[in-house]
């Protein structure tokens, strides 16, 4: 499996095991809609692979190393009488859990928080957030 594969998959199970400040209850890759989500699926977070940057680390030959920088959105939502409050909760919630090992299992060189977007009610009763992370790692040309 590629090492970009392993990244997306410790971010899943990462945060499958949050439960503080708030329990995250639905964690995954695919695409869903989140109108169709049961009250007890609540908060929900969609991982996805955003764009990416590679470039050359060593000079030469067919096998080299690369460094890639590549973009997560993490899209998170949440239900409640306090949306507001609950937004703030899954973002902490999310980077604290991140923040814990920024390696990714050991995969990626440093993980970060770009940026965080939050909707403006637009979606009530739900709400959500889109939290951006930016995984940095290194990988070997030429290999599989």
């Amino acid at each position: 499996m590629s090492i970009r594969e392993n990244i997306a998959e410790n971010l899943v199970e990462t945060l499958q095991y949050i439960s503080q400040p708030i329990a995250v209850k639905y964690v995954t890759r695919e695409p869903f809609d989140f109108e169709k989500l049961s009250n007890a699926q609540f908060p929900a977070i969609l991982v996805r692979s955003a764009d990416e940057d590679r470039e050359d680390a060593t000079i030469g030959g067919s096998i080299a190393q690369r460094i890639a920088t590549i973009n997560y959105q993490l899209v998170c939502f949440v239900k409640g009488a306090k949306i507001d409050t609950a937004r703030n909760k899954i973002i902490e919630a999310v980077e604290e859990k991140l923040a814990v090992d920024k390696t990714r299992g050991g995969n990626a060189l440093d993980t970060q928080v770009l940026s965080i977007e939050a909707d403006t009610g637009s979606i009530a009763p739900v709400g959500g957030v889109i939290i951006t992370l930016r995984v940095l790692y290194q990988y070997q040309r030429g290999t599989l």
